[in-house]
């Protein structure tokens, strides 16, 4: 694309070429070619802009959206995280205490949950757990264990609240680059309600489906395996039960289709690790990366232990670290997932 001098320049050249006259730079005709050339510069600015949208490879934003519409596809929206909430008394409850549905809680960076049902802490008991799911859609929501501690308006007799447990499931609206590449897929592996790409596109058309695997005749001829994984790694029947029928209104006639959940293959981790002065914060940080990279995204791939490293050793504050488990890189099969096990950093010696 030529540069605003550029198209200024051959303006007054072929004035001059055509004129035997050159136009002083400050004189008004010198203004008024450079008028038109930043123009002309927007012209070229603009046809470049709609060169690059009219291709899924460098297409974006809401013009990628229509690509992907074109092959049947949509962006995949964020996610609400989902956990539990446990509201406790100082001392055991003489009477029943309600819990509304919608009861919001936050952790100290102000991420909101709110109670998905309504609850009552029984009389005599000192606790109760509920299901609740963050306000807000996205990772942000997927917090570590005691990361809620307030409430916006504690039901009346609660004294505190916390999460027992982490909240996960949480993810992000799919980025440009992640819904680009299952738009190229449709065409590197075209579709025919037959093969495995039209099960597995088919599958990761859902939101809450963040990998898939496809395994034809593994229960004979006729048959079909789709294994979903979410990113919190297993599918609830909720969820199976949608991708059964969605495959079984699109499948041939006679094949025989099965979607469940994959193998869960546990990992245990165990790493030493220098931390130099912040021992502790890196330590948390690797903890943290770890139990980040063992996703459902992973379903089907191998645990290698150089990636592992380069992901441990990429943690700020990681001098040097000794990876002593897995001993040994860990080779999965299409339905299978490696979940993390146990997870020790220790401070190398």
């Amino acid at each position: 694309m030529k540069e605003l001098e550029e198209i200024y320049q051959e303006m007054l050249d072929c004035f001059a070429q055509r004129t035997g006259l050159e136009a002083a730079e400050s004189c008004d005709l010198a203004v008024r070619f450079y008028a038109v050339a930043a123009q002309v510069y927007a012209l070229y600015a603009q046809a470049d802009w709609v060169l690059r949208q009219s291709f899924p490879q460098t297409a974006a934003g809401s013009c990628l959206d229509s690509h992907a519409q074109l092959r049947g596809l949509s962006r995949k929206q964020a996610t609400a995280a989902e956990g539990s909430i446990r509201f406790s008394v100082a001392r055991a409850a003489d009477t029943d205490r309600p819990i509304p549905a919608g009861t919001v809680c936050m952790t100290p960076g102000l991420i909101r949950f709110e109670t998905a049902q309504a609850a009552v802490l029984e009389a005599g008991a000192s606790w109760v757990d509920v299901p609740a799911r963050a306000l807000t859609p996205g990772s942000a929501g997927n917090v570590p264990a005691g990361a809620v501690t307030a409430m916006a308006a504690a039901p009346v007799g609660i004294a505190a609240c916390t999460n027992p447990a982490p909240f996960a499931g949480g993810g992000d609206e799919e980025g440009d680059e992640g819904l680009r590449q299952r738009v190229l897929s449709t065409f590197r592996r075209l579709p025919n309600g037959a093969n495995a790409a039209f099960y597995e596109q088919g599958a990761l058309s859902f939101d809450q489906v963040a990998a898939a695997s496809v395994l034809p005749r593994s229960r004979g001829r006729g048959t079909v395996d789709v294994v979903a994984a979410t990113l919190e790694g297993m599918p609830d029947e909720e969820l199976l039960g949608q991708l059964t029928d969605y495959f079984q209104q699109r499948r041939e006639i006679a094949v025989d289709v099965l979607v469940r959940a994959p193998e869960a293959v546990t990992v245990d981790v165990a790493v030493k690790i220098d931390g130099g002065a912040d021992q502790a914060g890196a330590a948390e940080r690797v903890k943290t990366a770890l139990q980040q990279w063992f996703t459902g995204e992973r379903l089907g791939q191998d645990v290698l232990r150089a990636r592992l490293g380069s992901l441990i050793f990429g943690c700020e504050g990681v001098k040097n670290y000794e990876l002593t488990a897995p001993p040994e890189d860990l080779a999965l099969e299409p339905d299978q997932l490696p979940v993390l096990g146990t997870l020790t950093v220790e401070a190398m010696q």
